[in-house]
C-alpha cells in the first residue's frame, strides 16, 4: 500500500461511517470494498460492493466499527479520500473527497488522473 506511516490511507466520515455499519449489519457482511476501473466519460469510474472476505493482497481500514477494504489496483489513486455519505432530495449516495482526482464529469461518477 501507499502509505505514510501512522496515518490512514483513506478516512471516512460519520455519516459514512453510520451507512457502512448499517449495510454491513443488514447483510451480514465483512466490509465495503472500493477499487477504480476504466470507463465514464472522464476515464475512471469507482467501483464498490460488499463482501463477506478479504482477499490477501487488499488493504483493510477500520474506522469505528466501520470496514473498507481497497483493492490492489486502486491503493495508489485512492491515497488520501475521505468518503462521506450524503442525502439530497434527489439522491443519496457515497460521495469520494479524493485529492488525486485532476478532473471528474458533471455527473460526478467518472473521474480522471494526472497521467491517466
Amino acid at each position: 500500500m501507499f502509505s505514510i506511516p501512522g496515518k490512514s490511507p483513506i478516512s471516512m466520515t460519520p455519516k459514512a461511517v453510520q451507512h457502512i455499519i448499517a449495510l454491513m449489519t443488514k447483510d451480514n457482511r465483512f466490509g465495503l470494498k472500493i477499487g477504480v476501473k476504466k470507463g465514464g466519460c472522464a476515464g475512471m469510474e469507482y467501483t464498490m460492493e460488499f463482501v463477506d472476505q478479504a482477499e490477501q493482497s487488499d488493504e483493510v481500514i477500520e474506522q469505528d466499527g466501520a470496514r473498507v477494504l481497497i483493492a490492489p489496483m486502486a491503493q495508489m489513486f485512492l491515497f488520501g479520500t475521505e468518503i462521506d455519505y450524503e442525502t439530497s432530495l434527489l439522491e443519496s449516495g457515497f460521495k469520494f473527497k479524493n485529492p488525486n482526482v485532476t478532473e471528474a464529469c458533471g455527473c460526478g461518477e467518472s473521474i480522471k488522473f494526472e497521467g491517466m
